[in-house]
């Protein structure tokens, strides 16, 4: 897809991290922006942040995991801007212990925002990216998470992999219908965002009774390496300048990490070979 200025983009958790990492790249390039996030306070000061540089930004207060609301985030960015032709499917969370003690709250909140918030993204916006005809792109963000094995943050890896093949239907049923719309998922690494700390907007009816019960030393000592990994990780910055050039060359599979592909080789062999899955870390 050619981006060109005017073009429309919506960008779920477009507060913070990686959203407003493309959210600036959108300004950039002299696009509209449709900024959805579920942090309120976060979100009206970015959406003032992209404005000061010169951006059109329309902010839009929307948790993901519900369909109606997401509705109407592409009602409202449509009411003002008329078309979308990029939508960025990027809110996410994590959480979720190892696979027997991940609580059903765990499960509910990650399954809620890390994959239907995509699959309520792709059912408001793509019926009217195929009326307008006109030609659109969607990204999807994932994660290395969703390529590759591993063990504890069961929940979180679960909905990753979801997501690459969510979107993997969701390009070839588009390239079925011969539509103008582009299809990439993103599966980043570690990236510098407050991804580790997104139980701030946990809701309070998917809390756990007793916060941190069922984690195991490997849990902890594992959440413990994520936040460092984390704090030391690639420039959000990056990872959207990457996502672009992605876009233009119409790339499906975006992995802005290149050295994790050998982590990703190591699982597809296990697949091909029938070999036991092995933890890269």
């Amino acid at each position: 897809m050619d981006v060109a200025a005017g073009q429309v983009a919506v960008i779920t958790g477009g507060a913070a991290g990686i959203g407003r990492s493309l959210a600036k790249q959108c300004v950039a390039e002299d696009m509209r922006v449709v900024l959805a996030d579920v942090e309120s306070d976060v979100l009206v000061a970015t959406a003032a942040a992209l404005r000061e540089q010169g951006g059109e930004v329309l902010e839009f207060v929307c948790d993901v995991s519900d369909a109606d609301q997401v509705e109407a985030l592409a009602q409202a960015a449509i009411g003002r801007f008329g078309a979308v032709h990029l939508l960025f499917n990027n809110a996410g969370v994590s959480g979720g212990m190892n696979s027997w003690a991940s609580t059903l709250n765990d499960w509910h909140w990650v399954i809620g925002v890390n994959l239907m918030g995509v699959v309520h993204g792709i059912r408001s916006f793509v019926p009217h990216m195929l009326a307008h005809g006109e030609a659109a792109h969607i990204v999807n963000t994932a994660s290395i998470a969703g390529l590759i094995s591993g063990s504890s943050m069961a929940a979180y890896r679960t909905t990753k992999h979801a997501v690459v093949a969510l979107s993997e239907t969701l390009y070839l049923d588009l390239q079925r219908q011969e539509a103008p719309i582009g299809v990439s998922v993103l599966c980043p690494a570690w990236v510098r965002t407050g991804i580790a700390e997104s139980g701030r907007n946990r809701p309070n009816n998917l809390q756990n009774a007793t916060p941190g019960a069922g984690f195991t030393a490997h849990d902890v000592t594992k959440a413990g390496a994520v936040q460092q990994l984390v704090a030391n990780g690639t420039d959000p910055d990056d990872v959207a300048h990457k996502t672009f050039d992605a876009i233009r060359a119409g790339q499906f599979y975006i992995l802005p990490h290149p050295e994790m592909k050998p982590v990703v080789s190591l699982r597809m062999k296990s697949v091909l070979n029938g070999t036991n899955p092995v933890d890269p870390w």
